[in-house]
């Protein structure tokens, strides 16, 4: 346990780093501290700081640096967020109102597009996942005598389409048949109920009516699992390449796949695990890239927040950026933006349902 001077110490130490860059020094910190402290008490407890592994030296300057635990250690005892100026929450503001939405995906999009312009990192955007969210529409276009378009419409007022080739031994009858059973049986269910009848008692059911209606099933399956999959938006892909060893080529081609993957940015966000570490008070949680991948994140940090839209569920944004970010900003921008991204989800909704939600 750290004593509160040298809390200060270290504090001071993050902070001076964060803002410069550069190792800082005894004499540094003498200005930097609340309270006057003589230069030699200073160096005894960066000595201290140092021999319990938060502080470290990088060169022969006389100068340290704040360690991988130096960092956890400010991120979960000593870090106070700042709320964002009333001119920077306008700004916000009128960002949204740019544009009309007219799907969630939209809304999403614009709210990492914003955390990224006004941070010069990368951000990536969840939109929000309710378990209440019904199937309110199906049906089938014909391309022509080898491919159909298969549409989805959600309660959420989303619409998904995909093309497909027509699957072997289905009639234009059959596939008729089968889109009518489905709106008749599955349209008013929530994803989940219509995902878990696609395996249990409809393929039963429909084979009352055709022979083989297994083909178009699967495809029906597939398309929804793609429906109800995380769709993750990424704004300021390049902005991480300000921050690697342009020489350590696997580093940037890791870098570069982390985000043509939906698997990978799910771990990386830890939707595939428990997490860890305990959100703030704001609900807002600091990863050092060191504990997601020694290797290729170790000069990174991932702030993630989750946001909620009532009954339509939660969703999440992150901003991934160097390991000296300046936390205490960041935080305070995070917790204003996500408060403004759930408004404008909610006013959406509302518009959507012709009612307040």
């Amino acid at each position: 346990m750290i004593t509160d001077r040298q809390a200060l110490i270290l504090k001071a130490i993050v902070q001076q780093y964060i803002e410069t860059g550069q190792p800082v020094g005894s004499k540094a910190l003498m200005d930097l501290l609340p309270t006057h402290v003589s230069s030699a008490t200073i160096r005894n407890d960066m000595a201290s700081l140092e021999k319990d592994g938060l502080i470290e030296k990088i060169h022969l300057s006389s100068g340290r640096i704040p360690s991988v635990r130096g960092y956890r250690y400010y991120l979960d005892n000593l870090l106070k967020p700042i709320n964002i100026s009333d001119q920077t929450s306008e700004l916000i503001q009128s960002d949204f109102a740019k544009q009309e939405f007219n799907r969630i995906d939209e809304i999403v999009a614009q709210s990492a597009k914003i955390l990224s312009t006004l941070t010069s990192y990368t951000a990536i955007a969840l939109g929000p996942e309710s378990k209440n969210t019904k199937l309110t529409g199906f049906r089938i276009v014909e391309l022509n005598d080898n491919q159909i378009m298969a549409i989805i419409v959600t309660s959420d007022g989303a619409v998904f389409n995909q093309v497909y080739k027509v699957p072997r031994n289905s009639s234009g009858e059959q596939i008729e048949e089968i889109v009518r059973i489905i709106n008749d049986q599955l349209v008013g269910e929530t994803l989940a109920t219509v995902s878990h009848r696609l395996q249990t008692d409809f393929p039963q059911l429909v084979s009352r009516y055709l022979q083989t209606p297994n083909g178009f099933l699967a495809m029906f399956d597939r398309f929804l699992d793609k429906v109800t999959a995380d769709h993750f938006f990424v704004d300021g892909k390049s902005n991480l390449f300000n921050y690697v060893d342009a020489r350590n080529t696997s580093n940037l081609k890791y870098l570069y796949s982390l985000f043509d993957s939906d698997y990978y940015l799910a771990r990386l966000l830890g939707l595939d695990q428990n997490d860890t570490h305990d959100e703030d008070e704001h609900g807002i949680q600091v990863h050092l890239g060191y504990e997601l991948d020694p290797q290729t994140l170790k000069n990174y940090s991932l702030i993630t927040a989750k946001y909620s839209v009532g009954s339509h569920g939660q969703g999440l944004i992150a901003l991934l950026g160097p390991t000296n970010m300046p936390y205490s900003q960041l935080i305070g921008l995070i917790a204003s933006l996500r408060q403004e991204l759930a408004k404008q989800l909610r006013e959406y909704f509302s518009d959507l349902n012709g009612n307040s939600s």
